[in-house]
Formats: C-alpha cells, structure tokens, sequence
C-alpha cells in the first residue's frame, strides 16, 4: 500500500475521460484501490479518483466518517465504484461548496443533483445499485465528473464564488464543504 501523487488542475489525465476497468478480481485492481483509499486517507479527502493518481481508469472511491475536513456532514459508507453509471432522480438541485485534492487551496460553488442513483462493481465484480443525497450525491457526482475529465471549477456557475479557501473562508466555518 502506497500514498501516491495526487496530480493537480492542468495535468493531461485530468482532462481526458478514463478507460473501463475490464477485469476485477485481479491483483493490479486491488494494489490500485488500497493505493487509492491510503491516498485519500493521508490526504483526509472524500473521495478520490484513479485519474487523480495519473491513472485514466473509471475507479473511484468515497468515504465519510470522522474526516476534519468534512466535521458537520453525514456519515458516508466507504464505497469502492467501478465503472459507476448515475442517474438524476427528480430535478431539484442544490448548491455547496466543493474542494479537490487536485486543486488544492481552492473551493467553488457548484450547484447539483440532489438526489441520485448509481450502479458500478466492486473491485470483485460484484454489482452496486443505491440511491443517494445530499453530501453523498454530491461526492459520486465529484468523483464521476473526473473520470469523464471534468473537474469542479468547469461547474461553476459565477466565478464570483470560486477562490482561495482561506480567504473565502477567512470569516466563517468551513462545515458546509464538499467532496474530495
């Protein structure tokens, strides 16, 4: 198990969409995915993707328990999704802040789906169906941007409400933050 680098805006793997993922259960999947969640745990990140790892595989993981960054949101189960598939239930949207290890520093309001539903595998090739809101929605939606290589700043609806975190923040709390 290895803390990799987390590439930042700018790198080509960031802008491209990623490749499905052909075989699980082999043991190249499953040294990425404890590489993966090493990273996003000495990051303190909420999730993360392979692509963010210089990795242009449709992977992804999320996970929420007792994570300084994210103090005030609910609890998300530590979920391992491979080649995720959403789909948006209902239109209502909402907006939040959002951060990314590959920009770090920086935080935007981005506004999305409330409520999902998603479906991928597991590293075994087991199938994952469930339908997810809130902070939960928001991170699939995060991670699922980046294997199709778009990165949160591209959501941005007023670039008024995108910068520095300790300037924007300078004033208030940081509990309403966002995915990654």
């Amino acid at each position: 198990m290895t803390v990799r680098k987390v590439v930042k805006m700018g790198h080509p793997v960031l802008l491209q969409p990623a490749s499905p993922v052909e075989s699980f259960n082999t043991p190249q999947l499953d040294e990425l995915v404890e590489d993966m969640l090493e990273t996003m745990y000495a990051y303190d990140g909420a999730g993360l993707a392979a692509p963010q790892i210089a990795v242009p595989l449709r992977v992804i993981i999320f996970g929420v328990e007792a994570n300084p960054r994210y103090p005030d949101v609910e609890p998300v189960e530590q979920t391992v999704l491979i080649n995720p598939e959403i789909s948006f239930i209902g239109k209502e949207m909402e907006s939040a802040w959002e951060g990314c290890l590959s920009v770090p520093g920086m935080r935007g309001l981005v506004e999305r789906h409330k409520t999902i539903h998603y479906s991928g595998y597991d590293q075994h090739g087991h199938r994952i169906e469930r339908d997810a809101e809130g902070f939960h929605a928001r991170v699939v939606q995060h991670e699922v941007d980046h294997l199709d290589g778009i990165l949160y700043p591209q959501r941005i609806r007023d670039m008024r409400n995108f910068g520095f975190e300790d300037t924007l923040f300078a004033e208030s709390s940081r509990s309403e933050d966002s995915p990654c």
